[in-house]
């Protein structure tokens, strides 16, 4: 790996640690939401709208810049929306935890798709490293797991979110091989935020929020979580094979946990701090462990 190489690699990890940590607030702002999941997930996608915008503007200085596939950003776009409403409804019927931990699968779809797509080579320090990682956030989430047969559907839709976010990851990474950052994230926002209003207004959810404080966590979870935080997952995905990005997102486990403790006074256990240091230790080793063969997808200009 060539320097310009590394210190692309090295970039892309950087966004991709800062937009997990904005990712770990995206669970308990749902909670906080006054307006259902899917209605929830309507707003979130088209109140980041004008962000993305401006973002994209901004980074082209109105030229356009690089277009790449529209087909894959619909696709992506699509793939979301349906993250988000699997993720939302499991959220509000489950617990954050039990959620968190379903969800927490999605390095595993990665791993698989980004080997049979995109030919990234899993070396076996990888795999013990994804391992290590994982199993970190199964412990954080673990010990606020609940079964009880009344969550079990919720629990199910957590699960399909792994799938379905597995699948939104890869695609990302395959249109930044044509398209900017700011382009990928605008326009799959775009073609997202149609497709849930068709599922909030199936399910029947109220699209206002009751009070004027109800737009906060709307506007957060926009914003905040969703130009930021999935900003900062595309922009990494452009610079780091799609396994190891999967193993570092992870990192919104921990600030999950952390966050659930400042905003909603959940206990943190001993065992917890245990999970979430053996989170940070898988991906540290994931870094390290030389997770894929295959070179970040094309060069990648700074407007991206």
């Amino acid at each position: 790996m060539s320097d310009s190489e590394r210190k692309s690699m090295t970039l892309g990890l950087i966004a991709l640690v800062l937009g997990a940590a904005a990712l770990g607030f995206a669970a308990p702002l749902v909670k906080l939401s006054e307006l259902g999941p899917q209605a929830t997930a309507f707003w979130r996608l088209t109140l980041a709208l004008p962000g993305l915008l401006l973002w994209r503007v901004l980074a082209t200085g109105g030229n356009g810049g690089g277009k790449g596939d529209w087909r894959l950003f619909a696709l992506a776009g699509l793939l979301f929306a349906g993250d988000l409403a699997f993720w939302h409804a499991g959220i509000r019927i489950t617990t954050a935890a039990n959620a968190t931990l379903l969800a927490n699968l999605t390095p595993v779809v990665v791993a698989v798709g980004a080997w049979l797509i995109f030919k990234e080579r899993l070396t076996r320090a990888f795999i013990l490293a994804a391992g290590v990682a994982i199993s970190g956030a199964a412990i954080l989430a673990g010990a606020n797991i609940e079964i009880a047969p009344e969550r079990l559907p919720g629990d199910a839709l957590s699960a399909i979110t792994a799938l379905w976010y597995g699948a939104y990851i890869l695609a990302i990474r395959a249109a930044r091989k044509g398209g900017s950052t700011a382009s990928v994230m605008l326009w799959s926002t775009a073609c997202a935020a149609p497709a849930a209003l068709v599922i909030t207004l199936a399910f029947g959810e109220d699209l206002l929020p009751a009070t004027a404080a109800g737009w906060i966590p709307l506007l957060l979870l926009g914003l905040g979580v969703h130009v930021f935080g999935q900003g900062g997952l595309a922009f990494g995905l452009g610079r780091v094979p799609a396994a190891l990005a999967s193993v570092v997102i992870l990192i919104q486990s921990v600030v999950a946990a952390i966050a659930g403790w400042l905003m909603f006074g959940e206990t943190l256990v001993p065992i917890q701090f245990l999970g979430a240091a053996l989170v940070l230790a898988g991906v540290w080793m994931a870094r390290r462990s030389g997770a894929a063969s295959t070179r970040p997808l094309g060069k990648t200009p700074p407007s991206r």
